[in-house]
C-alpha cells in the first residue's frame, strides 16, 4: 500500500477534560459531495480512539509541505498531542494554523475494518487557506514524506 501516494492531515478533537488532542493521518478521503462526507481510519489500539468516539466531532487540518515537522510531531506515539492546536473552529474543535485547508466534521457512523475503524463524517464547515501563494500539499509515499513537483517548478510553461 506504500506505493499509493497520499496527502497528510492532522485530525484533532477535544478530550473529556477539554484539552486538544491531535494525530497524523494519511488514510483520509472524500466520500460524497451531497451531503459532504469524508472518511479517515483510526487504529483500534490507538490510545486516543475513545477520545474521538466520545467527542463525536473533530477537525481536519490539511498540511502543506512546510508542515512536515508538525506531521512528525503528531505521528509520534510519545508526543504531547495538544501543542500547535491553537485555533478553535466555529464548532469548537481545535485546528492548526496555516494549514492548506481546514474542515470541521461530525461523526456519522463508525465501521469496524480489521485492525482499524473507518470514521465516516459529515463536513460542517470548510475553510481554505487565505494564502494563495502556491503552497503545495505534504505527501507521503513509500514510507517517506515527499514533495509535489509541479510542471512550473521545472521551468516549463
Amino acid at each position: 500500500m506504500g506505493n499509493f501516494a497520499t496527502g497528510v492531515v492532522v485530525v484533532s478533537t477535544l478530550d473529556p477534560a477539554g484539552r486538544p488532542y491531535g494525530l497524523t493521518v494519511n488514510s483520509f478521503a472524500s466520500v460524497s459531495l451531497q451531503p459532504l462526507l469524508i472518511l479517515f481510519c483510526l487504529e483500534n489500539g490507538l490510545g486516543g480512539f475513545e477520545v474521538f468516539k466520545r467527542s463525536g466531532k473533530f477537525g481536519i487540518s490539511i498540511l502543506s509541505e512546510d508542515q512536515e515537522a508538525i506531521s512528525r510531531h503528531y505521528a509520534s506515539k510519545t508526543t504531547d498531542r495538544s501543542v500547535h492546536l491553537r485555533t478553535k473552529g466555529i464548532t469548537g474543535v481545535p485546528l492548526l494554523e496555516d494549514a492548506l485547508a481546514i474542515l470541521e466534521c461530525e461523526i456519522v457512523q463508525l465501521f469496524p475494518a480489521g485492525d482499524h475503524t473507518i470514521v465516516l463524517a459529515e463536513v460542517k464547515s470548510v475553510e481554505q487557506s487565505a494564502d494563495k501563494t502556491g503552497k503545495k500539499p505534504l505527501l507521503f509515499f513509500q514510507g517517506r514524506y515527499q514533495r509535489l513537483l509541479m510542471e512550473r517548478d521545472c521551468g516549463r510553461s
